[in-house]
């Protein structure tokens, strides 16, 4: 994990970092945060430093990361390995260009639909539900 001795309790963490314990607990199990030793008769302890990586990764997800993807960035994160992170974020970009071009196309299809719906208001058939069998 790190050196710096931890202070925060997993409900303490969850509640610094924006995130609720069973996501401190998820990320443990995909070995995205590690899980600090229990003293004997104690509860695990986290640090700031916890509380900065679980921030990282929900930045990196709303970003449209996987969280095998923010796994690889955190693996990259000591500074040398920009050209490899920048490599993951083109990957994403070209990932999120094509969503939004399809999303475009979605808004005409359902515009023209609509439209028509309201062109169309005393016919029995309706154009949007004749469209969507039609598909």
């Amino acid at each position: 994990m790190n050196d710096e001795p931890g202070t925060l309790t997993i409900g303490a963490f969850a509640k610094a970092a924006g995130v609720n314990v069973e996501t401190i607990r998820f990320y443990q199990h995909k070995g995205l945060l590690a899980t600090p030793e229990r003293p004997y008769g104690g509860i695990r302890r986290y640090s700031d430093a916890d509380v900065e990586r679980v921030k990282f990764v929900k930045g990196a997800q709303r970003l449209g990361f996987s969280l095998d993807e923010v796994g690889q960035l955190l693996r990259l994160e000591d500074g040398t390995h920009c050209s490899e992170a920048a490599e993951l974020a083109a990957q994403r970009l070209i990932d999120v260009r094509a969503k939004l071009a399809d999303l475009t196309r979605i808004e005409a299809a359902l515009t023209r639909l609509v439209s028509e719906c309201h062109s169309h208001h005393r016919n029995v058939s309706c154009p949007l539900i004749a469209a969507l069998h039609a598909r």
